[in-house]
Parts: C-alpha cells; sequence; structure tokens
C-alpha cells in the first residue's frame, strides 16, 4: 500500500478519547459550511493535524474567519459555530 506523504501526523488523539484523521476533514473545495465542518477543521488546527496556515491555503479561508470560528468554538462550544446562533454568541 502506497501512503501520500504529508506534513505533519496523520491522526491525532482527542481528548475525548476518539481519533481524528486527515480523512475526517472536510474536502479541501468545501463552499458550504455547516457547523460540524467549522467544528472539524477547528479541532484539526487545535490539535496539531493540520497548522492555520495549512487550514487558510487548503479551504482558502481568511485569517478573521478562521480566528473567529475558534474563539466562538472555544468559549462557547460548537453551538456557536451555526450561521443562526452569530447574534447570540457574539
Amino acid at each position: 500500500m502506497y501512503l501520500k506523504k504529508v506534513d505533519g501526523p496523520r491522526a491525532v488523539k482527542l481528548p475525548d478519547g476518539s481519533t481524528m484523521t486527515r480523512a475526517d476533514l472536510p474536502p479541501a473545495d468545501t463552499r458550504r459550511w455547516v457547523a460540524s465542518r467549522k467544528a472539524a477543521v477547528v479541532k484539526a488546527v487545535q490539535f496539531g493535524l493540520i497548522s492555520e496556515e495549512q487550514a487558510l491555503d487548503r479551504y482558502e479561508l481568511s485569517d478573521e474567519e478562521l480566528s473567529e470560528w475558534m474563539t466562538a468554538a472555544a468559549q462557547h462550544g460548537e453551538e456557536a459555530l451555526k450561521v443562526t446562533r452569530v447574534q447570540k454568541f457574539r
């Protein structure tokens, strides 16, 4: 079996005991950002699966957008990543 060379780890262990791999990340061409996809990217960055720079490049996000997602998730959890909840958690 051939494994593609990647920078960084292929999988990380999350605090709840589960494992997150690069296969768990949303596709690079994602344009519709639902809360679960945002949460996957935030977890990947927080736990070192991908760097912030890799996330910005892969998903064509702005620094501000990614930092808002990370701040909202850290302060209020995944619920704050929903578009309908933006006003509530500001």
